[in-house]
């Protein structure tokens, strides 16, 4: 593994989100509007669709450890977890099973070899990177890392990207290049808005 002056250099943050715009593309190409919004939570309910409480504690400090609170916003503060979870509910629904299997295996190896220690959600964040280190190339953790990028990308109103504080992180704005009309055809057109996602 490279030492921490190396991966400062090759994982900064904004490097890292930035590579993830090529994911949440890819998503947004292949997802329809309406497959996404079935996962979408327009009412802000808190509730776990997926998750067990245990499984949430344990992925919500993962995705804490990815994109770290410091002096700028976290994944906590841009609901990656609450993403996550309602999107194996959802449109990453045939993933689910994968994921679950992986998150238990994490789970069961940091007890089988740390036996002493509470659980990884419940750890100081030194210990929790150390385990990580010691998992961040298994499948598990890598489809983690793709999930919490885009979970702090994605259009809010899907759950994540909490008050767009993914986008402020990148220095990403929100808005349309081209504005109505274009033509006779839409010349009573109001313009693109901003729309609630469909329920």
């Amino acid at each position: 593994m490279a030492d921490s002056g190396d991966m400062e250099a090759l994982y900064t943050r904004r490097a890292l989100l930035e590579a993830g715009l090529g994911i949440a593309g890819a998503i947004a190409l292949c997802r329809s509007a309406t497959a996404l919004a079935a996962a979408a939570d327009a009412h802000g309910s808190t509730e776990w669709r997926f998750f067990s409480a245990s499984e949430y504690r344990t992925v919500d400090a993962i995705v804490a450890q990815i994109i770290p609170t410091n002096e700028t916003p976290g994944a906590r503060e841009m609901g990656v977890a609450r993403f996550i979870d309602h999107a194996l509910a959802g449109f990453l629904a045939p993933l689910a099973g994968a994921f679950r299997a992986g998150l238990a295996d994490f789970e069961t190896q940091h007890r089988s070899r740390n036996p002493a220690d509470e659980e990884f959600a419940s750890l100081v964040p030194v210990r929790q990177i150390e385990w990580l280190r010691q998992v961040e190339h298994t499948p598990f953790f890598e489809s983690l890392q793709q999930l919490t990028v885009l979970g702090a990308l994605t259009m809010p109103q899907y759950g994540g990207n909490r008050d767009g504080l993914g986008w402020q992180l990148i220095g990403f704005a929100d808005q349309h290049v081209f504005a109505p009309p274009f033509g006779y055809y839409d010349r009573d057109y109001p313009g693109f808005g901003a729309e609630e996602p469909v329920p």
